[in-house]
């Protein structure tokens, strides 16, 4: 037991978080329910906080739509003791240092006008050869912007926390999971010069008790802490040290002559992540960072995971289904921004259709089930190696692929990544499962499953853009007669993939 489970209970008190559907809000969240604390959760959409994570906290938690891009606001009437800024979007063609820096002039004047007594900002690790201002060309677009934010944090009068981290460890986070794709499918790795760059990485959990230990302790108002993990090591030696925890035989060859762009490309498509995303992160990993200061590991006392342990930790909630939070269930991940999840119906209008049903064969639940178990490792009841050529080719053409996956085999929430689609509706009670593609179309496109009494609905939605949108829905429509009929047929009979029931079986 660490010291972390000796903790005596907080008193309650009022917490505000923002990107409380995040990564880390997620997580966040849950460590301060379990100690006690009020929680006003701050979201675009009131969908993407997790069912299971609303009837957990109950009273404790208080859920607010609203955007920060916009100035208006809601009043906050309650005293807030102390509120978390953890909005961060890097995935974008556009200039997103001006839109976070926005953000952050927006959430400042609303805490301004609120009764809170303190900040805490979740920045990143800077090289430390390089002065720390948002104002230093030498930074990355990715360091500067998390520079810029911090400095407007700062103008409020409200005490601002800082922590600033480099590398995150732990099951779901990005980090973990470009290095996961990377080891796991590249038996041989042709790497950037940046693979020899020196890091610190910390375990989500040390991260997440950080998070709260600084609103607990008066001591920690208003100062910047440097947070990392025991050991300082460069990415080779991450994707090395992974492959040997895994029992996998790895060769990496750093390549000098490998730009930030080709880069960006090579981790595009071999990982979940999105070129910008790419683009961005490698921009900053050719930069040293490591603490330059351990204060905060007296004033916060904790054990520290190593990298190994975290890696450990991380297949263990994975091997267990309990990820709580994944980077790439962000809406970052994909191509569809908040207002559109809000606001995206099915059109009527101007569309192609191919809508399909049948009389379900098996239990309500048991076909409800096979629907909400669609994708993933799971994979697809009809044709699965047309639908990975699918995603390949979308790869191919700077889309996201199928890499991303799923968060849970057997749960859905709207707002939840699956494969290149995005959940936009997942109600169970009424039997509805709506999906929105994220991959590279000339157009859109939704697959839409309703069970009405006895009947299972499916139907495949496309709105063309221009005359290329129509040559393409044509030319696959062939192969909707192949791939729906069965896949209709075998869900609406409860069908398992052998996959499932293979895992199943051995469990």
């Amino acid at each position: 037991m660490d010291r972390s489970d000796k903790q005596p209970q907080a008193t309650q008190k009022n917490v505000l978080v923002t990107g409380a559907s995040g990564y880390i809000g997620t997580r966040l969240i849950h460590a301060l329910g379990e100690r006690g604390y009020r929680i006003i959760a701050v979201v675009r959409n009131k969908k993407r906080i997790r069912e299971d994570l609303i009837g957990s906290l109950g009273d404790q938690l208080e859920i607010i739509e609203a955007d920060l891009s916009s100035s208006d606001l809601p009043k906050i009437t309650q005293k807030i003791d102390a509120a978390y800024y953890l909005v961060h979007s890097m995935s974008g063609a556009g200039d997103f240092i001006d839109a976070e820096a926005q953000c952050a002039h927006h959430f400042t004047a609303w805490m301004k006008d609120s009764s809170c007594d303190q900040i805490v900002y979740l920045g990143a690790l800077l090289p430390s050869e390089l002065k720390r201002t948002s104002e230093n060309d030498r930074l990355s677009d990715h360091l500067k912007s998390r520079e810029k934010v911090k400095d407007i944090l700062a103008t409020s009068e409200i005490p601002l926390t800082t922590l600033r981290a480099s590398i995150i460890v732990g099951s779901g986070s990005g980090s973990f999971e470009i290095i996961r794709d990377l080891v796991e499918k590249l038996p041989v790795m042709l790497t950037p010069e940046w693979v020899r760059t020196e890091c610190q990485p910390i375990a989500i959990r040390n991260i997440i008790y950080y998070l709260v230990g600084v609103v607990e302790n008066e001591e920690c108002i208003g100062k910047d802490y440097d947070v990392g993990g025991p050991e300082t090591m460069n990415y080779g030696a991450m994707l090395r040290r992974y492959a040997k925890i895994r029992g996998l035989k790895r060769l990496i060859i750093p390549v000098p002559f490998m730009s930030a762009k080709v880069s960006s490309h090579w981790v595009k498509m071999f990982t979940a992540t999105n070129y910008y995303l790419a683009r961005n992160l490698i921009d900053s990993l050719s930069m040293k960072t490591v603490c330059q200061s351990n204060e905060i590991r007296e004033v916060i006392p904790q054990e520290m995971l190593s990298y190994d342990e975290a890696i450990v930790r991380a297949f263990s909630k994975i091997a267990q289904n309990r990820v709580p939070s994944t980077w790439y269930g962000s809406l970052v991940s994909g191509s569809l921004s908040h207002d559109q999840l809000a606001n995206v119906n099915v059109p009527e209008h101007g569309v192609h259709r191919d809508k399909r049903q049948c009389k379900i064969t098996a239990s309500r639940d048991e076909c409800l089930d096979s629907i909400w178990s669609l994708g993933g490792k799971t994979g697809w009841p009809s044709m699965q190696s047309a639908w990975e050529i699918r995603g390949l080719m979308d790869k191919m053409v700077g889309g996201i692929g199928m890499r991303r996956g799923r968060r849970h085999p057997t749960k859905l929430h709207t707002g939840d990544a699956l494969d290149f689609w995005r959940v936009i509706l997942a109600d169970r009670e009424r039997g509805r499962l709506i999906l929105y593609a994220e991959m590279k179309l000339p157009g859109e496109a939704w697959l839409d499953y309703e069970i009405d009494g006895d009947v299972m609905h499916q139907t495949a939605t496309f709105r063309p853009k221009g005359l290329l949108g129509r040559l393409y829905w044509y030319s696959v429509y062939p192969l909707h007669f192949i791939i729906f009929p069965q896949m209709l047929k075998r869900l609406a009979s409860g069908w398992k993939s052998r996959r499932v029931v293979k895992q199943s079986e051995t469990s």
